[in-house]
């Protein structure tokens, strides 16, 4: 069986990537548990450049293919806030609350489509023998006024899914995987991992 690291500490990302990858030759790892003190600056201005550093860093340290992404929430009336920001909206060391309660703040009083969001995720594969690879993917939505639901994690309690009528934390976990802008990116680098298995077996 492959190894692939994940390079990313987050637990709740490693256990969805392990569901969506789950029926390929492939063991996740993440990166932490092969790195005792991995660490990495997102210092980048887009989604890819962060995804990239983080792949990229992680291949280094470890000498195998290695998948990082980068997911921003998009909200038309915070002029596209938090974005690139989104997983430390509300500063260094913030929980998903913190986060949440920053962005529900601050779009007290809007309502239509200045409550419009984009889920975005740009996912980077980067091995030490062969050229990385780029998917991306990405879900429309709106901002609720409160926090719904139980399930998933980051901001999928308040982004109500465009034709769904409910948000991503009132799903099952196979029906975000189903439709969520991660699960779109990683069913697209699943494929293109699969063809390459294909082809190298």
């Amino acid at each position: 069986m492959s190894t692939l690291v994940l390079a990313s500490a987050n637990p709740d990302k490693l256990e969805e990537m392990r569901v969506l990858l789950g029926d390929l030759e492939i063991e996740v790892v993440a990166v932490s548990s092969l790195v005792s003190d991995w660490r990495v600056e997102e210092d980048g201005i887009t989604l890819k450049a962060n995804a990239s550093k983080k792949a990229e860093m992680a291949t280094q340290a470890t000498g195998l293919p290695s998948v990082a992404d980068d997911t921003g929430l998009f909200v038309r009336g915070l002029g596209g806030a938090p974005g690139v920001l989104s997983a430390r909206y509300a500063g260094a060391g913030c929980s998903y609350a913190d986060n949440v309660g920053k962005l529900l703040r601050n779009l007290r009083g809007e309502t239509g489509n200045m409550r419009r969001a984009l889920f975005k995720t740009v996912a980077v594969l980067t091995s030490p023998v062969s050229e990385g690879l780029i998917v991306g993917g990405e879900i429309g939505g709106s901002i609720s006024c409160e926090p719904k639901g139980t399930g998933g994690f980051g901001y999928d309690p308040i982004f109500v899914v465009d034709g769904l009528g409910k948000t991503f934390a009132e799903c099952s976990a196979d029906e975000k995987n189903r439709l969520s802008h991660r699960g779109r990116a990683l069913r697209a680098l699943k494929e293109q991992l699969a063809e390459a298995m294909l082809s190298s077996g």
